[in-house]
């Protein structure tokens, strides 16, 4: 029900701020489970999806958004429940199949889950190689995926701002794909291919220049190391980012 609200106040309002260009919303079902695979430019990447598509979509964000305390963290539960994001830890291996498998809890429940299949912000305009996570989810759960392309993002919220500014963005919905041509999702080689599959169905509507590689954070300097090894940290890229 909070999600139905916010919705219902927050699409209209960004509607009229921000007069986005929306294409193809015909193509997400209505109903049943379906996988919105996204390129991913900016921080207010997820908002903007999950209030433009015509249906509620479910996405990961960081659990840090829902722990909070005072007011600002109450704010922050509220806000980003009310968008259908699910908090998770960050991090790789267990961690991250963890974020996959609450994807799919989701999606067998008949729902809408988003994704970023580069893992994390392109800093550069280009569109990373897809990490198999996107491919494991549409062949576990036989879900048709709908690419999605990002235009113009980057400029609402570039990397360091704190507030949104009034830049007109475009979200187009491409076709669905069914994957399941590409066999099952024990195979690696069908997850790869399900994966190279939607990320040209991406290119193919955002127009971005391929970079062939996957998105690595790049290498922390000394500092950085030092700084993190006295606080414990992890290093890695965070996929929820």
């Amino acid at each position: 029900m909070l999600t139905f609200f916010s919705r219902a106040i927050l699409a209209p309002l960004v509607r009229l701020l921000w007069r986005p260009k929306i294409v193809g919303r015909r193509n997400v079902p209505r109903h049943g489970a379906v996988i919105l695979a996204s390129n991913h430019l900016s921080f207010i990447d997820s908002v903007v999806i999950t209030l433009m598509a015509p249906r509620q979509v479910a996405f990961l964000a960081k659990n840090a958004y829902f722990t909070g305390t005072g007011l600002k963290g109450r704010l922050s539960r509220l806000f980003f429940s009310g968008i259908g994001a699910i908090g998770v830890e960050r991090g790789a291996g267990s961690a991250a199949q963890h974020a996959l498998d609450l994807g799919l809890e989701r999606l067998e429940a008949g729902e809408a889950f988003a994704i970023y299949p580069e893992g994390t912000r392109s800093l550069d305009g280009r569109l990373y190689r897809g990490r198999t996570g996107v491919g494991w989810l549409a062949l576990t759960s036989g879900a048709p995926v709908v690419p999605v392309a990002l235009t113009g993002t980057q400029d609402i919220q570039p990397v360091g701002s704190r507030l949104p500014r009034l830049r007109r963005f475009t979200v187009e919905f491409g076709e669905p794909i069914d994957l399941s041509v590409h066999g099952d999702a024990a195979s690696g080689r069908a997850r790869r291919h399900a994966t190279d599959a939607v990320m040209t169905a991406i290119q193919a509507l955002s127009g971005q220049e391929p970079a062939g590689v996957y998105n690595e954070p790049p290498a922390p300097s000394v500092v950085a190391r030092v700084r993190r090894a006295l606080r414990r940290d992890p290093l890695g890229p965070d996929p929820l980012d």
